[in-house]
């Protein structure tokens, strides 16, 4: 897991300061997985696209191809003999990741039912389960549908993880963790929350699969 940090401090000094945050992150997701938990993550606007991007690289091989084991291939023989052979040569391991964006018909009914700021914390109130992980991801750290899934997550015993800049916001008061990249301006901090990300999807892969480096 360690190269994976130690590649990242080298290309991007500016995250130093970060790395134990980023490094005790991808600890707690690597335990998470381990005992069959399920990762959420949610954002808005470019940072909703990180969110997405980061449930990419947990749901199918990322650096790893994830093959599947002779057992399961058997498995899905033994279901469809037609389309068994082909469906274990084809799909990959999974590590359960769930973006908070990806629901629109439910987000968009609670929202126009309800209240929009709570789309995300009422897919975390009826999914998340205690000891999961929330990733919530905003510049500012001031997203008022973070903050109130965070109270969700506090509420229900769900580890938080806030992704933001430096700008201090009231989301960091719920957090279990925050990792504060050393920007104010949105996009450059948003251009530094990518490879945080990629660092902690390949450490917490590395934990579980066959690399291919």
């Amino acid at each position: 897991m360690d190269k994976y940090f130690d590649l990242l401090a080298s290309r991007y000094p500016v995250l130093v300061p970060v790395l134990p945050e980023i490094i005790r992150t991808a600890e707690e997701m690597t335990a998470l997985f381990r005992r069959g938990g399920t990762f959420f993550v949610g954002g808005n606007g470019g940072s909703g696209a990180d969110a997405e991007h980061i449930c990419g690289e947990l749901l199918k091989g990322f650096k790893s191809k994830r093959i599947l084991s002779d057992g399961d291939k058997a498995k899905l023989i033994a279901a469809d003999s037609e389309t068994g052979a082909a469906l274990g040569e084809a799909l990959q391991y999974g590590l359960p990741a769930i973006s908070l964006l990806s629901h629109p018909g439910l987000t968009s009914a609670f929202g126009n039912d309800v209240d929009p700021e709570l789309a995300f914390a009422q897919q975390l109130w009826a999914l998340g389960r205690a000891n999961d992980i929330v990733m919530g991801i905003s510049t500012s750290g001031n997203a008022a549908n973070i903050y109130k899934t965070f109270a969700v997550a506090r509420a229900k015993n769900i580890r938080t993880v806030l992704l933001t800049g430096n700008r201090h916001g009231k989301c960091e008061k719920l957090a279990d963790i925050v990792i504060a990249v050393p920007d104010s301006e949105t996009y450059r901090i948003q251009e530094l929350h990518l490879p945080v990300y990629h660092a902690l999807c390949m450490a917490v892969e590395s934990q579980f699969f066959t690399m291919m480096d």
